[in-house]
């Protein structure tokens, strides 16, 4: 499912003397296939724009009493807002949103403090049969529940039965995602997945999407404030600022505007920053800002210059 949004914009309490606006104008196309980043500062608008892709956010023209605005005469109307995810068309009220947020799992931050069933499987099995069109039987839940849980790497015999809140944190964690892809959905979107992880924790979790990346769902989208998990795993990544996209490039283009994206009030990659150091003294090192990459073009140098020495 392609994501393609053009001229999207969304206001907070618009009309009000509280009205903010989250997004100007974007426009941004995320490719089926693809493992996306989105980064920005606190307030950016990164997480306003992923709450459209599944309709938790909806713009005025999908709503059920949406009429347009008459223009003054003389006045040129605004450019047509896109908003598709796949053959989903979000500016339309006619817009199935049922099937579209069963086709486009979304995982909070922290996705663990929403578990509330009495059982694993009773939780997992919540979106299941909140999303399905016609009743299920229960062997049809049960595959479907057991598939989610074993693919995040669970064992489903062993915990199906018992509390969620009795389990540790991480497979809580897992639980959680569990309970989103039950559903097999083609876009899964998760905002800061790593979010209150130690390094084990992170490196686990992102093996974790990569694996459903590679056999469950097509395309993934993370929203991160960590620039290393960025560069790290996301084929593209979209900068917000200020309800805008600054840049969509993929990470080995991206992190080499480190001095523009240190004025937007983000970080850049450990890589990147060791990059920099290395260029101040006339060494450079043109990897793509991933650990491994970097680690085996410096090592090449040294032993290029070793060899030069001798």
């Amino acid at each position: 499912m392609r994501i393609v949004a053009e001229h999207l914009s969304y206001t907070y309490n618009p009309g009000s003397p509280f009205a903010s606006a989250a997004l100007r104008d974007v426009s941004l196309t995320i490719e089926e296939g693809e493992f996306f980043g989105i980064i920005g500062h606190t307030g950016s608008g990164k997480s306003t724009f992923v709450q459209h892709l599944n309709g938790l956010l909806r713009l005025p023209s999908s709503q059920k009493h949406y009429r347009p605005k008459r223009l003054k005469k003389g006045q040129a109307p605004p450019p047509a807002t896109v908003l598709t995810v796949g053959d989903f068309d979000l500016t339309d009220k006619k817009t199935n949103f049922r099937a579209l947020r069963k086709s486009v799992g979304m995982v909070f931050q922290y996705p663990e403090y929403q578990l509330f069933a009495e059982t694993v499987r009773d939780d997992v099995a919540f979106g299941l049969k909140n999303f399905s069109k016609e009743k299920l039987s229960d062997a049809a839940i049960d595959e479907a529940v057991r598939a989610a849980v074993e693919v995040v790497g669970l064992d489903y015999e062993e915990l199906k039965d018992k509390s969620p809140f009795e389990l540790s944190g991480g497979q809580k964690r897992r639980v959680a995602i569990a309970g989103v892809i039950v559903t097999r959905p083609e876009v899964l979107v998760l905002d800061e997945p790593a979010a209150g992880l130690d390094p084990l924790g992170k490196r686990e979790v992102m093996e974790l999407l990569h694996k459903l990346h590679r056999e469950w769902c097509k395309t993934v989208v993370i929203v991160s404030h960590d620039m290393d998990e960025i560069s790290e795993n996301c084929t593209r990544a979209a900068v917000f600022a200020d309800g805008t996209v600054r840049y969509v490039l993929p990470p080995r283009e991206l992190f080499r505007h480190a001095q523009e994206l240190t004025e937007l009030g983000l970080d850049v990659p450990l890589t990147a920053k060791l990059t920099a150091l290395l260029q101040e003294d006339g060494i450079v090192v043109d990897s793509d800002f991933t650990t491994a990459d970097f680690c085996e073009k410096v090592l090449a140098l040294w032993k290029k210059r070793k060899e030069g020495a001798q």
